[in-house]
């Protein structure tokens, strides 16, 4: 199943809050971006930001090529233009029956062809809680570098949450850690 990167709409609002089951899950996605439940006035700023001259957060549904259905979101955060870097954030596969079959490496792909390939950046980084194996391995097959843990980086309820810190630079990513097409669980494109 192959999938593509199309921008994030007002319209899609709704499938992407269907999605947040929980305020801890919101947490663990946005961070205290957002609260709970997520809503269209929310998220409608962001959205409003695209169409900026030079946007600071660009957002985007992951869609299944063939069919168009939203399956995904992720954003470029953070853009910073003058020292060529952003941070991926807020990476979603919504459908569970879709998780751990390749979608992820190529939400990762997409967005990282557009940081480096059209807006020419230098470095991408990102942040995942360290219980979240498979997002690491995802990124870590997509050519990203451990840099270092934040530890007990935020509380939730009455536990601390550590954040792995990755990064990816332009040059590892022309050398090739940019997988053409990540190959699903069961062999097929």
């Amino acid at each position: 199943m192959l999938i593509k990167l199309e921008k994030f709409k007002t319209c899609d609002v709704k499938i992407l809050a269907s999605w947040i089951p929980d305020k801890e899950f919101l947490l663990q996605w946005a961070g205290p971006a957002y609260s709970f439940p997520l809503s269209e006035d929310q998220l409608q700023e962001d959205i409003n930001m695209m169409s900026s001259e030079n946007p600071k957060t660009l957002m985007f549904a992951a869609k299944i090529a063939d069919t168009n259905e939203i399956i995904g979101h992720i954003q470029l955060l953070g853009i910073d233009l003058v020292n060529s870097s952003a941070c991926i954030g807020r990476v979603l596969v919504g459908n569970q029956k879709l998780r751990n079959k390749g979608i992820g490496i190529q939400m990762i792909n997409g967005i990282l062809d557009i940081a480096f390939e059209t807006l020419k950046l230098h470095r991408v980084y990102l942040g995942v809680f360290d219980f979240n194996k498979s997002a690491i391995a995802c990124y870590e097959k997509a050519g990203f570098k451990i840099e270092g843990t934040s530890r007990d980086f935020r509380k939730i309820n009455d536990e601390y949450w550590s954040l792995i810190n990755m990064s990816i630079l332009e040059e590892e990513y022309k050398k090739g850690f940019r997988l053409e097409n990540a190959t699903l669980k069961d062999g097929k494109k």
